[in-house]
């Protein structure tokens, strides 16, 4: 579990230190250009996010089939292909919205300077969004038979190759004209496709991969497959965005409580971003073990797999649980450089305060993402949509609204929130898999009898 998982954490902890970068070198040209840079990936990444979620789709289809193995080979190359096929075409009208950007800003009351600016930005970063999830399908498909750490070592050389790309288009060096913003985004989606050709270059010439032939009669069709991506990858995009929105609306609750617990807010929210790339990780990896194991119908294996990835998500975030609350100044001060006088000293005890609530929702969280990917091995994922919507939306965001006005608790009743959303979500989740037996589609998915 851990070979399969720590590089697929690995990745998606890389994909977050991209935007990290553009933040950080748009930080040299002045604080309009962070802002804008700011705005623009909020608007792009629920569009990138939905495309992640119909990508990953093809994640359990592929590992069925290399778990039944009859036909194998052949049912694996269509589903790459399609998978490729619905996020390009699912892709291309969220391209053409982008041209609206601006106008979308402008009626939602932004700076119009800053408007223009973030529609560049968006603009810019179109290419990105179909790369990205191209490079989310292939990553799926050399995953699937258990290569994970060629895509880790294609995504930091991706990180490389975007600091490069943006040092020449934002400051305009060798030539190029100064693009700012612009230009970040246009070297993050040069970026991307570097890491793509990478990947697709791995693929046709690895000895393993290369008898595939993923591009031989890539225009035929196969809609009953393209479909089936979309049944499957539609829900964990929904899924996944319920989640996404979640703590991007937080912000704004946040911020009618104050500005030092947005900014408080903020900061706690980087630090428990930045741990959960491992169970998230180990989550995907159990997917991909589940769906290889049901497709053999191997109960014995799905059970292990369940087990083992519980533990080991649940058992990190209980390591980091004990870390943030024994030292929570110690992860807060990097982002505070004078922590000690006026508003940073309260910007520090605030988010202390806050750490503390997502220690214990971490957990929580870990436990949830892993029992949507068993569930996503399977092939369920319309039920765990669901449980997703209930948890965070129907529950966890009233109850945080209720804690930190109608009782007074302010930025704490809105963590508190989270704790109580990721609970619902984990018994939720982990409650159907350990159902699996009792529940008619996933006992169908357990003997390895689902298309």
């Amino acid at each position: 579990m851990l070979a399969l998982g720590l590089p697929i954490a690995a990745s998606h902890l890389a994909q977050i230190l991209m935007n990290a970068i553009d933040v950080a070198m748009l930080g040299r040209v002045g604080p309009e250009a962070v802002a804008s840079g700011a705005l623009g990936f909020a608007v792009f990444v629920i569009v990138l996010i939905f495309m992640l979620g119909i990508s990953m789709g093809t994640a359990p289809m592929m590992a069925q089939a290399i778990g039944k193995k009859r036909k194998s080979m052949r049912e694996v190359r269509r589903t790459l292909r399609q998978g490729i096929w619905s996020t390009t075409m699912i892709g291309i009208p969220f391209a053409l919205a982008a041209l609206w950007t601006e106008e979308l800003l402008l009626l939602a009351g932004q700076n119009p300077a800053i408007a223009s600016d973030a529609a560049g930005y968006v603009l810019g970063l179109v290419p990105a969004l179909f790369f990205a999830t191209w490079f989310t399908v292939l990553r799926n498909f050399v995953s699937s038979y258990q290569r994970a750490t060629a895509p880790m070592v294609i995504m930091v050389i991706g990180l490389f190759a975007n600091v490069g790309f943006n040092y020449v288009l934002i400051y305009g060096k060798l030539g190029f004209p100064a693009w700012g913003v612009v230009g970040a985004a246009i070297g993050s989606s040069l970026a991307q496709f570097v890491m793509v050709a990478l990947l697709l270059g791995f693929i046709l010439l690895d000895r393993r991969f290369r008898r595939f032939h993923v591009l031989g009669r890539f225009w035929r069709a196969d809609w009953h497959r393209f479909v089936e991506v979309l049944h499957l990858g539609g829900p964990i995009g929904f899924a996944m965005l319920f989640e996404v929105a979640l703590f991007a609306g937080s912000a704004f609750i946040m911020g009618l409580i104050g500005t030092l617990e947005l900014a408080a807010h903020q900061i706690a929210l980087q630090i428990a971003s930045a741990t959960f790339m491992i169970p998230l990780g180990i989550a995907q990896a159990a997917g991909i073990r589940v769906a290889l194991f049901a497709g053999a119908a191997d109960r014995a294996g799905v059970h292990r797999t369940g087990v083992t990835s519980v533990a080991l998500a649940v058992g990190f975030m209980a390591c980091m649980a004990v870390l943030i609350w024994t030292a929570p100044q110690l992860l807060v001060s990097p982002f505070l450089p004078d922590a000690e006088t006026g508003d940073n000293a309260r910007v520090m005890a605030l988010a202390c305060s806050f750490l503390a609530f997502a220690a214990a929702f971490q957990i929580f969280d870990a436990a949830q993402v892993v029992g949507a990917n068993l569930l996503r091995g399977l092939k369920d994922t319309r039920v765990p949509m669901i449980f997703a919507a209930i948890g965070y939306w129907a529950i966890g965001l009233p109850v945080g609204v209720l804690l930190a006005f109608s009782f007074g608790m302010g930025g704490e009743g809105v963590w508190l929130g989270f704790v109580v959303a990721l609970m619902v979500a984990a018994a939720l989740m982990l409650g159907r898999f350990a159902l699996r037996e009792r529940v008619p589609g996933l006992q169908a998915a357990l003997d390895g009898r689902l298309a």
